[in-house]
């Protein structure tokens, strides 16, 4: 089962999101639509995966995640196929909203609540494997795309992604996750009331609304700076083909980062870990902002960036878990994955339109290293106030 996740998670991340990044440029001098509207698609994609992240994690908790993720992958080969032959601006938003659906029912969310619900004591290992083995699907697609492009052009690709989408991600997501699923935790007739009000407590705690809000912070720098690195390094004079490798071997990063996670939670505290994860986002988003070059240095630049955002992605999908332990956790993981999916539904326009306010993506860059310094701060305060993982649990179990 978790091999068969990692397969979909590395596509799916592929085609749906790490795709466009380097399509999205091309697509605008192609069509005429303007950087800022072709990225504003992509951004209601991202919105409509935030909203549908909550029903969908409630759906998981109660039901498991085959349905989901089968339903995602089928939705996904449409929207491709929609995207590649849009006509206009409009079908071609359209198009995209509804990747925004298939994206909240077969990235990371739901595959992170497969295995909390399938794995106990092994989570945060499968968790690991997941998110190395998907971590290299810019590594895998940027360049991929970039070839595909010059031989098919950007709606020759999409199609294509299509075809693969249908080919690995449907009948995996169909076939192989029937594992029964775990019957929740305090199954009785008043269960849905009870998980609810146990839900609304934690998210009143003053340490889920500064994890939620650093994370939002964080995560809209982030994803802000990614999606807007290749036009970075357009600007540096870099070719596109390069400027699509150094966004792939950001993928090299963010999966060196996961092989050492697994130690430092086994010798740091949650406190030293979401520091030192998170500032490495802020200081490698700050370091892009200022070196202009050689392209080795672009290049170690982003691969740095990538082994703090390979983290940051094990850091949120245990976030909860480790301060409050597994208890609803698809409803929970869905609230806090809101707004930071909502700040990552923006962070495609808000790199263009950083790039166009302060007169350069360089200095965009920089005001996105301060969003992150300040996200930086609040998540460490939402790690070091209150009650420890091990209480939380202990409390979540006697609840």
């Amino acid at each position: 089962m978790l091999a068969a996740l990692c397969v979909t998670e590395i596509v799916s991340w592929g085609l749906l999101y790490y795709a466009f990044p380097v399509l999205a440029p091309r697509i605008s001098v192609d069509t005429g639509w303007s950087p800022v509207a072709v990225t504003s698609a992509f951004s209601v994609a991202l919105a409509v995966s935030a909203l549908a992240g909550v029903p969908v994690g409630r759906f998981i908790d109660r039901h498991g995640p085959r349905l989901v993720m089968t339903a995602g992958s089928g939705l996904g080969v449409v929207s491709l196929v929609v995207i590649a032959a849009s006509t206009n601006l409009l079908v071609f938003i359209v198009g995209w909203a509804l990747a925004g659906v298939a994206m909240a029912g077969v990235l990371y969310p739901p595959a992170f609540a497969a295995i909390t619900g399938w794995f106990a004591a092994g989570r945060l290992g499968a968790l690991t494997t997941l998110t190395l083995v998907a971590g290299l699907a810019s590594t895998v697609f940027a360049p991929l795309t970039a070839v595909a492009y010059e031989q098919l052009g950007w709606r020759g690709t999409y199609f294509w992604a299509a075809v693969v989408l249908a080919a690995l991600t449907v009948p995996i997501h169909s076939l192989v996750l029937r594992r029964p699923w775990p019957h929740p935790v305090h199954a009785d007739a008043e269960e849905p009331e009870a998980e609810k009000a146990y839900a609304a407590g934690v998210v009143r705690d003053s340490r889920f609304r500064w994890l939620a809000a650093g994370l939002t912070l964080v995560a809209l720098a982030m994803y802000a700076a990614l999606l807007a690195l290749v036009p970075l390094m357009l600007e540096r004079g870099l070719s596109p083909q390069a400027a699509a490798w150094v966004l792939g071997l950001g993928g090299l990063g963010q999966v060196a980062g996961r092989l050492v996670y697994t130690a430092l939670a086994r010798h740091a505290s949650l406190t030293v870990r979401t520091a030192t994860v998170f500032g490495l986002v802020t200081v490698s988003t700050a370091v892009l902002a200022v070196v202009p070059g050689p392209v080795g240095l672009l290049v170690a630049a982003s691969m740095t960036a990538g082994v703090g955002r390979g983290i940051a992605t094990l850091l949120q999908a245990t976030a909860v878990t480790d301060r409050w332990g597994a208890r609803g956790y698809g409803r929970l993981s869905g609230v806090l994955g809101l707004p930071v999916l909502l700040a990552t539904a923006l962070a495609p326009g808000a790199g263009a339109v950083l790039a166009e306010v302060t007169g350069s993506y360089a200095t965009g860059f920089a005001v996105l290293a301060a969003v992150a310094a300040v996200g930086t701060v609040l998540m460490v305060a939402s790690s070091s106030t209150g009650t420890p993982r091990s209480a939380g649990v202990a409390s979540s179990r006697a609840a």
